[in-house]
């Protein structure tokens, strides 16, 4: 019986070098082109987004732009080679063993000259205790309520929905146009217009009920999703602050390449990175660990604190 985990990993690593050209993609038209159903390749889709553990300033995460007929995946670890922490090397060793276990006798000897060269470089690998301090927070959210939201999308119905908001006891409702769905930095959004207040990002975590209504909208026909996304995060300019963060030298280094920044003399590195969304701030500085410090604002510092005590108590 083959496992589900490896024929997912094989589509995978068919499926990134079909869609991380940049440029948008018929989802349809991939799926058949890969021989799968269309429910099983927006699943794959998916499985990518929700690979929270990238650490942010190594190797730069996908953003996928996700609506109900089309997909588009923008990273710039496509356009230069990729560094790989020694954990995600070992993960690599073991998937292509995996590979080796499922494939025909034929097909092993290039899996084997694979494992070979990877076994060299694991070697001239130091060995630390924990190369990297990884946060994973929050989940990408009801699949139904997602489902729900494309379907409005493509039908450009609007919706009723039930959302709680970070700090919020309750959940209330609203109605608003639905206009696609984004990965950015781990977390999945649903952006929406909701009318006098104009565009706004709704974490799918935070969905708690989605009604599809009769009434339709008219989406503009300039609207593109990814002229709101920047620098892979949610953002909108018009109630977006400003996060600054100091970068240790450990960090710095990859972070500094990234950005097109120079180090400090220090070999630490202060950036401003736009603020929309205090929570994407909070696991953008939480995945660094020690090695980021959030200088402004002062709400940001004092939410990752809270986190924090509140994960040591737990």
């Amino acid at each position: 019986m083959n496992d589900p985990a490896s024929a997912q990993l094989r589509r995978i690593l068919h499926l990134i070098p079909e869609l991380g050209d940049g440029e948008a993609h018929s989802i349809a038209e991939i799926a058949q082109r890969m021989a799968v159903d269309r429910e099983v390749l927006v699943g794959d889709i998916r499985t990518i987004s929700e690979r929270y553990d990238t650490p942010g300033g190594f190797i730069q995460g996908l953003t996928i732009y996700l609506e109900a007929d089309r997909v588009e995946v923008r990273s710039d670890q496509f356009l230069r080679p990729m560094r790989l922490t020694r954990p995600e090397l070992l993960a690599l060793e073991l998937g292509l063993a995996v590979l080796r276990n499922e494939r025909p006798p034929e097909e092993r000897r290039s899996i084997e000259r694979a494992s070979e060269r990877l076994t060299g470089v694991l070697a001239g690998t130091p060995v630390h205790e924990s190369d990297y301090r990884i946060t994973s927070l929050g989940e990408m959210g009801d699949p139904e309520h997602i489902r729900r939201l494309q379907q409005a999308s493509g039908s450009l119905r609007r919706v009723r929905l039930t959302y709680r908001k970070s700090g919020a006891d309750r959940a209330s409702t609203r109605m608003l146009c639905p206009y696609g769905i984004v990965f950015a930095s781990g977390t999945g959004y649903i952006v929406a217009d909701c009318g006098k207040e104009g565009l706004r990002f709704f974490r799918l975590d935070r969905v708690e009920g989605v009604e599809v209504v009769e009434d339709r909208y008219e989406r503009p026909k300039d609207f593109s999703l990814e002229a709101v996304i920047r620098e892979g995060r949610a953002f909108h300019a018009t109630d977006a602050g400003t996060l600054k963060v100091r970068y240790s030298p450990k960090v710095a280094r990859w972070i500094g390449e990234r950005e097109g920044k120079a180090l400090d003399q220090d070999g630490s590195l202060t950036l401003e990175h736009p603020l929309a969304d205090p929570d994407w701030a909070v696991r953008h500085v939480l995945q660094y660990g020690p090695d980021a410090e959030v200088l402004e604002p002062v709400a940001v510092r004092e939410e990752i604190v809270r986190r924090l005590s509140t994960l040591r108590a737990g």
